[in-house]
């Protein structure tokens, strides 16, 4: 389990959504909004309702999500040393949400809607490193028994 509180280095925000009769477009990310951060490589992911990615937490890399969709976002800061150890975080409704995670941050997301739903994600390292030749960077927690990060299903 976890408990509610903030954590440092994660941030969210609204897409900003540029709407005319046509529709809308929003700007995702912009290099001269990023600061120091860098894009390496970007994907996209479709999950079914229902659905449960992660929980999960990288070493070196940084995500910067993106949904669209109703998820739910579950966060958790497994940063020894850091104000926020052990904290955990839920955004009920992440839709149309940018999130950016940093290494030793815990996450996962579940769809919670009713249709399938999408994540862009434009990590700044390149999954299993240049041409797939590097080990992954990942710690995995979903089929650990003993984990402290459980999601209420």
């Amino acid at each position: 389990m976890f408990r509610e509180g903030e954590i440092p280095g994660v941030t969210v925000r609204e897409f900003r959504e540029f709407r005319d009769h046509r529709g809308w477009l929003s700007e995702l990310y912009r290099v001269d909004e990023l600061g120091d951060y860098r894009v390496a490589m970007a994907y996209l992911s479709v999950t079914a309702p229902g659905i449960v990615r992660g929980p999960h937490e990288h070493a070196e890399q940084t995500d910067y999500f993106c949904f669209l969709g109703r998820f739910s976002l579950y966060l958790w800061d497994n940063r020894k040393g850091s104000p926020g150890y052990r904290n955990g975080k839920v955004i009920e409704n992440a839709d149309r949400l940018i999130v950016t995670v940093p290494p030793g941050v815990v996450h996962a997301y579940r769809n919670s809607g009713e249709t399938e739903g999408i994540v862009l994600n434009f990590p700044d390292r390149l999954y299993a490193g240049w041409g797939k030749k590097e080990r992954v960077d990942e710690v995995r927690y979903e089929d650990d028994p003993g984990s402290p990060f459980v999601i209420e299903r």
